[in-house]
């Protein structure tokens, strides 16, 4: 079988083996709105050409590649939902050189009756429900641009999440504001990081923390070098109390970049919580779960 995470901006391939063992990959910066013209089955086609010559001949995706910008939209399916309700649901496209399915997003409604969405990461949940990682919190962390927070029950299925814009948020801070011409590019600095959070759980709410961020650079406390890191421990810092106000200080499983999930590891144990991090792979493994469920 064939896996594909096809998102915005990447394009990710796995070609598995009878057992779901990834044999080969392969990866680029060409995700869905890359491809010109919407030529998504010749893109595909031009990607994975050489393992459908060897007689490949199912593929699974996941990812915005079934959204709206995408191929074709893939319904999204309420939760509560796992991998044999998303087996389930799988879309069939056109496709002459294999059978092609999409996996669809999950949706549901958050406490006060507002909508929530993923595309994607639900088939990183299945992959590591398959291999037996989330722990019996069922609470799972999905680090990102949009950083998802997952409650799961004991058959592995998504009961609910929250999606905090953290990632976008840093992102267009730091490019588009005046806290950015107070930053320069440095490497991680974990201490400024680690004055971040601990500024996230003070008095005064994360808008004037933010402006903050200005103040003490002005004031000389925090370097151009710093700058960034501290804004980070701030954004992480309040989504991660948020998170865990909400679910309790208990273990929690990420998936995603070593690095990222690495300071949402500190933010989590800082507020008295516990982490294990996923191993890689999950969306391959999520796929070929789902793959066999079907």
């Amino acid at each position: 079988m064939i896996a594909i995470d096809w998102g915005t901006s990447s394009f990710r391939a796995c070609l598995l083996g009878p057992d779901g063992a990834v044999r080969e990959r392969l990866a680029s910066a060409r995700g869905i709105m890359a491809v010109p013209d919407r030529q998504f089955a010749a893109s595909l086609r031009e990607a994975i050409g050489p393992w459908l010559a060897r007689g490949e001949t199912r593929v699974l995706m996941a990812g915005m590649i079934g959204s709206r910008q995408g191929w074709q939209e893939a319904p999204y399916l309420p939760c509560p939902a796992g991998a044999a309700e998303l087996a389930r649901a799988l879309v069939a496209l056109a496709f002459d050189w294999a059978e092609l399915r999409l996996v669809p997003g999950l949706a549901t409604r958050d406490d006060a009756g507002i909508a929530e969405v993923m595309r994607g990461e639900e088939t990183q949940i299945a992959g590591a429900v398959a291999r037996g990682e989330v722990p019996a919190s069922g609470l799972v962390c999905l680090p990102g641009t949009h950083a998802k927070w997952a409650r799961l029950d004991c058959d592995g299925r998504i009961l609910g999440f929250a999606t905090h814009m953290t990632g976008e948020v840093f992102a267009a801070l730091r490019g588009h504001t005046i806290l950015g011409r107070m930053m320069r590019e440095a490497p991680h600095d974990p201490p400024a990081f680690a004055a971040g959070l601990a500024r996230a759980g003070q008095p005064g709410g994360l808008l004037h923390h933010l402006f903050g961020v200005r103040a003490e650079a002005l004031a000389g406390r925090i370097g151009e070098e710093a700058g960034a890191s501290y804004l980070s421990g701030i954004l992480i810092g309040h989504e991660v109390r948020a998170a865990l106000a909400e679910a309790g200080t208990a273990e929690v499983l990420l998936i995603g970049e070593a690095a990222l999930a690495a300071r949402y590891a500190e933010a989590i144990a800082a507020l008295g919580g516990r982490t294990r991090l996923a191993a890689p792979d999950a969306a391959a493994a999520g796929l070929f779960a789902i793959g066999r469920a079907g």
